[in-house]
């Protein structure tokens, strides 16, 4: 309770003294108070934290941030406010971490789990001191979680071939070109409209994450199969249609097409071909990794793939062992 009235003053006197002297602030008055026992009369004091929580959301919506970004912020502090039973202006280091390791072993939880956690409390933490509501985010004395570094799986160019010939659905050939072709992602082409392709430059506008649009670019192959695909339409809002969608269901009534639905579709392609884990995000990281391996360079890849910071970009391009083995010889043996 000492700690909380103190904590409580320092924070009043934010605006009126300097670190130094709120230190010596902090100092004087648990000198003060040490032998003394404080209670509070009024057991009913307003707790702000939740109107906190959700100015923190609306500063990172008018950031840019995307509705599922916002909503998994939302959950993941409300569960930790809820848990630890704190007013967030009180929660201190080791109450989170105790939360974290609790929270693991509960749900036995990977590393990765409790890291993107941890991030997230810092970031709203860090909001609050920015704010001025708290005078030192508690997460700051808690560290990155180590994490192994897996090298994740890419497709090679003969279990791309394999997926192409394997397709009798004009469809299923035009949507594997786009995602290998772009590296798009696959919220980002269920939302193409017909009207979107540029095929005189081969190149499409997508809606990334935050509502940022960016351009990408398909080769001639994709160009010829995605023509092939829109011509066969048969349904009555197909390319002559602006709005219509660029992928829909092959039967009636011809609906556009959701990620569930393509998900669904490449694990069907993958187990007739016997490949491993065929999913879309797979073909963005191939792509990704390709051009690292082809010399493209990376700031212009971050752009292609619509990366805010450059080190997700080079978490996707996993470069081949072999081509490290290529240089070492090169360069150095």
């Amino acid at each position: 309770m000492k700690e909380q009235i103190i904590n409580e003053v320092l924070q009043q006197m934010l605006s009126y003294l300097d670190n130094l002297q709120l230190q010596k602030l902090k100092q004087s008055m648990e000198h003060v108070l040490f032998d003394c026992d404080i209670s509070r009369k009024d057991k009913n004091l307003e707790d702000d934290s939740l109107a906190l929580i959700e100015s923190f959301l609306s500063a990172k919506r008018i950031e840019g941030c995307s509705e599922k970004t916002i909503k998994y912020y939302k959950s993941t502090i409300e569960i930790m406010y809820s848990t630890i039973s704190k007013g967030v202006r009180h929660i201190q280091t080791e109450d989170l971490r105790t939360y974290l390791t609790d929270y693991q072993q509960k749900n036995n939880s990977s590393k990765v789990t409790i890291d993107n956690i941890r991030r997230i409390l810092s970031s709203f933490f860090s909001w609050l001191e920015d704010e001025d509501y708290i005078i030192k985010s508690p997460v700051r004395r808690i560290h990155k979680v180590k994490t192994t570094t897996n090298v994740k799986e890419t497709y090679t160019d003969e279990e791309i071939e394999k997926m192409r010939d394997s397709c009798n659905e004009l469809r299923d050939l035009a949507i594997i070109d786009m995602l290998i072709s772009t590296g798009m992602r696959i919220g980002e082409m269920v939302r193409l409209n017909t009207s979107d392709i540029n095929f005189n430059e081969r190149e499409c506008v997508v809606l990334g994450k935050g509502d940022k649009e960016r351009i990408v670019y398909f080769d001639a192959k994709t160009k010829l199969h995605l023509q092939n695909y829109i011509d066969s339409r048969t349904d009555d809002n197909s390319a002559t249609d602006d709005n219509s969608a660029l992928f829909v269901s092959i039967k009636y009534p011809y609906e556009r097409m959701k990620i569930g639905g393509i998900e669904s579709r490449l694990r069907e392609i993958g187990k007739q071909l016997n490949i491993h884990k065929v999913h879309p995000h797979k073909f963005r990281r191939t792509l990704a990794t390709m051009a690292i391996d082809k010399g493209m360079p990376i700031e212009q890849l971050q752009q292609l793939l619509g990366h805010k910071r450059i080190d997700t970009t080079l978490q996707y391009a996993m470069v081949k062992q072999s081509n490290v083995k290529n240089a070492h010889r090169k360069f150095i043996g």
